[in-house]
């Protein structure tokens, strides 16, 4: 008994402290607030810190940046890329597929289209603007249309050995004998040319020794319509005119 009394003097004891921690006093309540204040304090202090440390990331990554050429992103982007193909191509390697097949089979009609006329307008031509320029272009269409003959080029190595590379010493010269579909090619192109060459016009040179029948240009130019429409049917009646046995 006195056992008992004594614990429920202590649980008594107990739920006395419990309650004046429940109601806390005024120095409580400032103590509590100040907490607050600090709790508070330090939170926006570690954000600051994390702020802070963000910002000195981020000037050193944009130093770096421009460090860099100025076409580095694209670059970049590329060999990504180029990373990508390669391997999809082992993969389709490892499948035994195509590449090219299968490629194709990701490309929609839309970007089929747009490639389409990109291709198109990459190369437009431009008319004569110099001789040098000229000449360029016609070396670049020349050299797109070569296909190159891989198993003509391993019969004359068999046949010629070191002699297929000439030397300042090779004596070649007049023993290649161009093949019938080589011949027919060079054929095909310059009749190509020569019928691409009739299709343009040229400003006619001013001829001093022709009869002059007109007053100004306008008038010289109506004549040469009426010449080039009518000059048959009134060749006979001007020869007539010239002799003066006109009726």
């Amino acid at each position: 008994l006195p056992g008992l009394l004594a614990e429920c003097g202590s649980l008594q004891s107990e739920e006395e402290e419990e309650e004046e921690e429940a109601e806390p006093g005024p120095s409580a309540a400032a103590e509590q607030r100040r907490e607050e204040r600090l709790r508070r304090f330090r939170e926006l202090h570690m954000k600051r810190y994390e702020a802070c440390k963000l910002n000195s990331q981020e000037v050193v990554e944009e130093d770096k940046r421009l460090k860099l050429p100025p076409n580095w992103e694209a670059k970049k982007a590329r060999l990504e890329w180029e990373l990508q193909v390669q391997e999809k191509k082992k993969e389709c390697a490892a499948r035994g597929e195509d590449y090219e097949r299968v490629k194709l089979l990701e490309v929609s009609a839309e970007d089929a289209e747009r490639w389409e006329r990109k291709r198109k307008k990459k190369n437009p031509d431009l008319g004569f603007s110099d001789y040098a320029a000229a000449q360029l272009r016609q070396y670049q269409r020349l050299t797109r249309q070569i296909k190159p003959d891989l198993e003509q080029y391993e019969k004359l190595k068999e046949q010629h050995g070191e002699a297929l590379y000439p030397t300042s010493d090779s004596l070649l010269h007049g023993t290649h004998v161009p093949s019938k579909e080589g011949v027919d090619r060079m054929v095909a192109d310059l009749e190509k040319q020569i019928e691409k060459r009739e299709k343009y016009s040229r400003r006619r040179p001013y001829n001093d020794d022709a009869d002059i029948d007109y007053i100004n240009e306008r008038n010289a130019k109506f004549n040469q319509k009426a010449e080039r429409f009518y000059g048959k049917y009134t060749a006979e009646i001007k020869q007539n005119l010239e002799r003066g046995t006109a009726v």
